[in-house]
């Protein structure tokens, strides 16, 4: 069977992936985009969509229990944990057929199967028909990454569970431990604590969410305890003893090791790049660490192969992959282009209170030499989130003091991970502190606590 020839292919359909295969098409370009599992890959099936489904209905779940607070009256209140999946896996199909259809409106050419590197421009994929040969001058490697399964405490699916194994629990935990405490391990941490399993979560690290401002870490800590949570930092899991009715966990924490029983362990140690098995080392495609080693324009260094989002490293982020395929195809097309720039993209962290961030960190700022001012403002200080009932929170933003540049804006409580954009779309405009202490911002909202936050690093705050 002859080669099939586009200008464009795109191996793995993820918020990078097909996100550049649609950009491609609108520059005219003729794109064939390859998936072996499900379009819109891990984010939309098995990631960020169905993760916010379940954590919205845990929400929801705390609130009826708060009904009194609001002069409401709920009895009975309970849930159906089979009820909150299946809504979640409703969402996640609903978007992932949504993805289908946008590849049909822009004449994509959707080929399901296994992809591998045939060589400079080819790439075979095995369908169940067989095998399917393509052509391409440019490839887009966007294939990824899969959750990292540490020796003694790999999934089962059973007592031991990974994200997708999460999303789709075998039974509710009665007493959980999840080990590792980045954005997946708290937000799963949150749901099923919010929902009444005894909850323990383990960090490595010296504090949670390691990569967030340590005050934010701090806050978010005393929060997630006074929701019952059990927090242990600085240890580590060294083994899982495991039966059918539990397992056993041996815990390290300052040197002695205690063992305590759980019925469900969620591990969430990270994440490893899907590298193998494409054909990367005999096109000489260098790789660290299981992820590709681009440049800043997604590159791989050998000629119309590129590679984007998580299979090309940190941040880990949809958005950030998804902002790399429209640079490449656009780049691809003839464009100019922008490189993008890793500390103005915004982490958010669904848990509960949200906790989202851009930047840099007060400690990573004064690492880099910049002399900062630091403003901080908390939600009790503000109108809306009283009336809310969410008071508990805090807004916080680093300004270098000689230039006024924003440096980095930290934030823990209700929908910061919305607030967030307003300082990324500060920091993308290259905003001073002076611009945004001249914007007027609506009163009542939450975004208010933004304009004092900058206020508050200047000696001019009003509200507290």
């Amino acid at each position: 069977m002859a080669a099939k020839s586009f200008d464009l292919i795109v191996i793995g359909s993820g918020p990078g992936g097909y996100v550049a295969a649609i950009r491609g098409a609108q520059l005219g370009l003729s794109v064939a985009i390859v998936e072996r599992e499900n379009l819109g890959g891990i984010c939309l099936n098995w990631g960020c969509i169905p993760t916010k489904a379940l954590l919205r209905s845990s929400e929801v779940f705390h609130l009826m229990h708060r009904a009194a607070e609001f002069g409401l009256k709920a009895d009975n209140i309970g849930y159906e944990l089979d009820e909150v999946v299946k809504r979640s896996r409703k969402v996640a199909g609903q978007l992932s057929g949504g993805i289908g259809h946008l590849m049909k409106k822009n004449k994509i050419t959707v080929v399901m199967g296994t992809a591998k590197l045939a060589g400079k421009g080819k790439v075979t994929v095995k369908t169940d028909k067989g095998t399917e040969e393509l052509t391409a001058k440019n490839i887009v490697l966007a294939t990824g990454a899969r959750a990292r399964n540490l020796p003694g405490l790999e999934a089962d699916g059973k007592r031991v569970w990974m994200y997708r194994d999460a999303l789709k629990p075998p039974h509710m935990p009665k007493k959980l431990l999840v080990i590792g405490s980045g954005a997946i391990g708290i937000e799963f941490a949150s749901f099923y604590n919010t929902l009444g399993a005894e909850t323990t979560v383990v960090e490595v690290m010296d504090r949670i969410l390691p990569v967030e401002d340590e005050e934010i870490s701090k806050f978010a800590k005393k929060q997630f305890e006074k929701q019952g949570m059990t927090i242990l930092q600085k240890a580590v899991v060294k083994q899982l003893d495991r039966s059918d009715a539990k397992v056993t966990a041996h815990i390290e924490t300052g040197g002695k090791v205690q063992k305590q029983d759980f019925d469900t362990v969620i591990s969430a140690v990270g994440i490893v790049g899907n590298v193998e098995d494409l054909g990367l080392e005999e096109l000489g495609v260098a790789i660290d660490r299981t992820h590709v080693v681009t440049d800043e324009y997604c590159r791989t260094g050998v000629d119309g192969l590129y590679a984007i989002g998580d299979v090309a490293g940190a941040p880990w982020l949809a958005h950030k992959a998804s902002h790399e395929g429209v640079m490449v195809a656009e780049m691809i097309a003839g464009q100019d282009v922008h490189p993008i720039k890793p500390e103005s993209i915004a982490g958010c962290t669904y848990c509960y209170p949200q906790v989202a961030s851009v930047g840099y960190t007060e400690a990573k700022a004064k690492e880099l030499g910049y002399d900062v001012k630091i403003g901080r403002f908390p939600f009790i200080g503000n109108g809306k989130a009283i009336a809310l009932g969410e008071p508990e929170g805090m807004i916080k933003t680093v300004f270098d003091a000689k230039t006024g540049e924003l440096l980095g804006a930290h934030m823990i409580g209700a929908e910061v991970t919305e607030l967030i954009q307003g300082y990324v779309v500060g920091r993308q405009l290259e905003t001073t502190e002076e611009d945004l202490m001249n914007t007027v911002f609506p009163h009542p909202t939450l975004s208010e606590m933004m304009h004092e936050s900058v206020l508050a690093a200047y000696g001019r705050v009003i509200h507290i």
